[in-house]
């Protein structure tokens, strides 16, 4: 009985005939994942993925958790890979359910049974039946419950078989790398985080791109940031994070632009940048953490005027969500406790007691005119810090 680890995945089997393309990318970004666990084999086969470790006391249980946070993963199990002949299929479900009794106090069971070996002579629910009997047989004080069983003994008949008893889900989505790139401005809040998470989660690979004003900010709120770049590349694998130097930007806007207007003349300076560093490296679209009506640069007026500042395209995939929604997003993907560390970031300094909520584009133009802007922000850019994650580790350099 050989230990091994199943991964299920979902909508990339709808990819018809690119399906493959896809698959391929799956598997190398979970043996990616696993890099420095030991030898192994990822094996594509009907639809699943099998990880067969090499080597004796293997970490299953990290390997499972860096699995599952794969995305295009919807489900990982530990499964015992065995000979497809139903007397070695009982005796070692048998061991199973015995391993399982041992260490936790069931009493109602069930077998569910998958035959993809159409050769097989049992179809599908004479399997589960005879081996519930067999599991009856053996440990009379359990009972079968179809519907609420305290353990389901999982059947796959294949090639080879596969029983297991425990289902990890994933976050699924697709595979990163898939859909090309985009360039996230991290902020220190809980939006943004999310934000590029969710657009990792659809197959994109994700840069981020945050907004320094030291000494109005603090180093600990860097290290802030830093700790959530690292976090968000546990999910994409790599991450590079541009920290760019902003307090001349904001201390220029604030003393030659109206007073009411600053928040929105810096949020499309920072897009400005944002797009100029996406260029430089590749990306094809901005990600923010905006959601409609949020706070006063986030009305609609006040979007329409912050996307004029560029030409990409703008994702905003918390633009429809309430706060709770994202706050529960958040807390599921460990970057709420780091976000809510109270040091404030750079969108929250020089803000307007009164800022409009719905600008007007000409004016806000005529505005930033009066702000030398171009030549700050070329000294921003080029003063720009870059920090390479891989795995949520730093690296030196991403190659």
């Amino acid at each position: 009985m050989e230990k091994i680890i199943l991964v299920r995945y979902g909508e990339i089997i709808l990819k018809g005939l690119n399906r493959p393309v896809f698959e391929e990318k799956l598997a190398g970004n979970i043996k990616k994942a696993l890099y420095g666990m030991g030898k192994l084999n990822i094996i594509r086969s009907q639809g699943r993925i099998y990880v067969e470790p090499h080597e004796s006391g293997y970490d299953y249980d990290t390997a499972l958790e860096k699995i599952r946070k794969v995305f295009g993963v919807v489900a990982v199990s530990p499964v015992y890979k065995i000979a497809t002949d139903f007397e070695v299929i009982k005796e070692n479900a048998l061991k199973i359910v015995g391993a399982l009794l041992e260490s936790k106090s069931h009493k109602t069971f069930k077998v569910e049974t998958k035959r993809g070996n159409k050769r097989f002579p049992m179809e599908s629910p004479e399997i589960s039946r005879e081996l519930g009997a067999v599991i009856l047989d053996a440990y009379p004080y359990l009972k079968v419950d179809v519907n609420k069983p305290d353990f389901i003994l999982y059947v796959e008949v294949r090639e080879s078989s596969y029983i297991y008893s425990e289902i990890i889900p994933g976050y699924g989505g697709m595979p990163v790398g898939t859909n090309g790139k985009a360039m996230l401005l991290l902020s220190g809040g809980i939006d943004s985080p999310v934000a590029g998470w969710m657009i990792a989660k659809r197959g994109v690979e994700v840069e981020a791109v945050h907004f320094y004003s030291y000494p109005y900010t603090s180093e600990r709120a860097k290290e802030k940031v830093i700790e959530l770049a690292r976090i968000l590349s546990g999910y994409s694998y790599r991450l590079n994070l541009h920290i760019v130097p902003f307090t001349d930007i904001q201390l220029e806007i604030n003393e030659k632009c109206p007073e009411d207007e600053l928040t929105i003349i810096m949020r499309r300076a920072m897009m400005v940048i944002a797009e100029r560093i996406a260029n430089s490296t590749g990306a094809l679209a901005l990600i923010t953490g905006e959601s409609v009506g949020q706070v006063a640069s986030q009305t609609i007026q006040s979007l329409a005027v912050t996307n004029s500042a560029v030409t990409m395209p703008v994702f905003r995939p918390l633009i429809g969500m309430d706060k709770n929604e994202v706050i529960e997003i958040a807390r599921k993907i460990d970057t709420f406790e780091t976000s809510i560390l109270p040091y404030e970031d750079c969108c929250t300094v020089f803000v307007a007691k009164h800022p409009k909520t719905r600008p007007q584009l000409d004016r806000i133009i005529r505005s930033e005119a009066l702000a030398d802007l171009g030549g700050l922000i070329d000294k921003a850019i080029e003063a720009t810090e870059v920090i390479s994650f891989v795995l949520g580790k730093q690296v030196e350099k991403i190659i």
